[in-house]
C-alpha cells in the first residue's frame, strides 16, 4: 500500500481501511474507488493501481465500515436508505482524504452510490464517473440471484470465500446487504431522480450477462443524466467488468478519463 502522508481515514466515528496509489491529492486528480455490496479494499485487486498508472491520477481505494479489514458497520438490519447514507458519508471520506477533485469509479452499489452523492453535490469536486454495472432500480431478475446468494452463503462456499477479503466483518456485510435487498419495501427503491443533476461526463460499463441488471440500467442512466453519457457493453460478461475483462475495462476507463481532461499520459 503507497501512503498518501498522514492521513487517518476515520469516518462517523469508524476507521476505514484504505489503499492508496499514484500522486497525492493537489498533484493530480483523484479516482475514488467504491466498492460493490459484497466488495472491499482487496476485492478490487490491482484494478485501481493499474487505472492510476494508465492515467497519471492518484487512486484512493476504501472499504466502507463492516467491510474488509474496516471496523464494524451499523447493525442489522440495514435502512432501506443505506446508500444514501454512504453518498453523504462519501463527502467526509473526500474531506479526511483532502481530495481535491475527483473521479468516481463504483460497482454495482458503489456505482449506484455514486449516482446518488454526484447528483447530491452538482458542482462539487466531482469531475467524472465510471459506473460498473451500476443500479438505479430494482429488477426481479436481480432480485431472484440476490435469493440465490443467500443459499450458497449459507450452504458454507461463498461464506468462505468471502471471509477472506472480510474477516471478522464477514457476516455482517453479507447479510446486511442481503437482508436489505430482500426487504419487501426495498422493491420501490429508485435513485432516477438524482440522474438530471450530474452534468459530468458518466462512463456505463455493463456485461451482457449481468445476473444482478439489465441493459435497462444503461439506458436509465443514459436517457436521465444532464451531461454526455458513454456506455460499454461487454459479451460475455456478468457482474464484475474490472475482473472478468479487466483489459478492455481498463483501457475504456483510462480512454474516458484521459479524454475528459483528466490526467496525463500513461506512467510507463
Amino acid at each position: 500500500m503507497e501512503d498518501p502522508g498522514p492521513i487517518e481515514l476515520v469516518v462517523r466515528g469508524r476507521r476505514l481501511e484504505y489503499a492508496w496509489h499514484g500522486p497525492r491529492p493537489g498533484e493530480a486528480p483523484t479516482l475514488v474507488f467504491l466498492h460493490e455490496g459484497l466488495g472491499s479494499v482487496s476485492l478490487w485487486r490491482d484494478f485501481p493501481r493499474r487505472l492510476a498508472e494508465r492515467t497519471g491520477c492518484g487512486a484512493l481505494v476504501y472499504s466502507r465500515a463492516g467491510y474488509g479489514r474496516s471496523d464494524a458497520g451499523a447493525p442489522l438490519p440495514w435502512p432501506v436508505r443505506f446508500m444514501h447514507e454512504e453518498a453523504a458519508a462519501l463527502e467526509e471520506v473526500l474531506d479526511r482524504a483532502s481530495v481535491v477533485e475527483a473521479a468516481l469509479v463504483g460497482h454495482s452499489d458503489g456505482g449506484s452510490i455514486a449516482i446518488i452523492h454526484a447528483g447530491s453535490h452538482p458542482g462539487g469536486r466531482v469531475r467524472a464517473l465510471v459506473l460498473l454495472a451500476p443500479h438505479v432500480f430494482v429488477e426481479e431478475m436481480g432480485l431472484r440471484s440476490i435469493e440465490d446468494a443467500a443459499h450458497r452463503f449459507r450452504s458454507g462456499d461463498l461464506r468462505r470465500g468471502l471471509e477472506r477479503h472480510h474477516g471478522p466483518n464477514v457476516d455482517g456485510a453479507f447479510w446486511g446487504w442481503n437482508g436489505v435487498w430482500l426487504d419487501p419495501a426495498f422493491k420501490s427503491w429508485n435513485i432516477e431522480e438524482f440522474l438530471p443533476r450530474i452534468h459530468q461526463p458518466v462512463l456505463v460499463v455493463q456485461g451482457e450477462d449481468d445476473p444482478y441488471g439489465t441493459l435497462g440500467q444503461v439506458d436509465a442512466i443514459a436517457r436521465g443524466c444532464a451531461g454526455p453519457v458513454e456506455r460499454l457493453v461487454l459479451p460475455q460478461c456478468a457482474h464484475a467488468p474490472h475482473r472478468e475483462q479487466t483489459e478492455r475495462t481498463l483501457e475504456a476507463a483510462a480512454a474516458f478519463l484521459l479524454g475528459r481532461g483528466l490526467g496525463s499520459a500513461a506512467v510507463p
